[in-house]
């Protein structure tokens, strides 16, 4: 097997073949946690919430902030968890922005970009939870890392405004 300009036999190959198929997931999988789509970016947000055990999405962790909200909104964001943290107090956001709720139990969950050009995307995300009807809308735009939120409307208010986000 030829791997760059070297000839490779042996074990090496099937250890050359084994990495480079790996960077190929790697690589498949980045981009759809960046989002090549709109809706590629909202199903990997809300798999995390389709079954029975489903942890949803860490947003205490800063990595996972950036990964999933727009500059703005995430630098509030870690911005007042780091405040919070100082006074020993509760963050502004207390519940998972992505359901609006603090528990759940997801069911009927349903995924639709409702509109989207190439820099803006709006996703409306409804579902059952605890038996209770849910719509979220989220306004996503893409950045040089692929699509993040802009913006969560849900019954219990807006992200923005929570954050006081223009």
């Amino acid at each position: 097997m030829r791997v760059g300009a070297v000839n490779v036999r042996g074990p090496e190959a099937l250890v050359a073949l084994l990495l480079l198929c790996a960077g190929i997931v790697v690589a498949a999988t980045a981009a759809v946690a960046q989002g090549a789509s709109p809706q590629a970016f909202l199903e990997h947000v809300y798999k995390g919430y389709r079954n029975g055990n489903a942890k949803g999405i860490d947003i205490g962790r800063p990595d996972t902030i950036r990964r999933y909200f727009a500059p703005p909104l995430a630098k509030a964001i870690l911005k007042d968890q780091a405040e919070a943290k100082k006074r020993n107090d509760v963050p502004r956001l207390n519940g998972d922005p992505f359901i609006d709720a603090q528990d759940w139990e997801i069911a009927d969950l349903k995924i639709e970009v409702a509109s989207a050009s190439r820099r803006n995307a709006t996703g409306v995300v409804t579902f059952m939870n605890a038996k209770e009807p849910r719509k979220v809308t989220l306004d996503l735009i893409r950045t040089g890392a692929g699509w993040r939120i802009a913006e969560i409307q849900a019954p219990s208010g807006s992200l923005k405004e929570l954050y006081q986000v223009k």
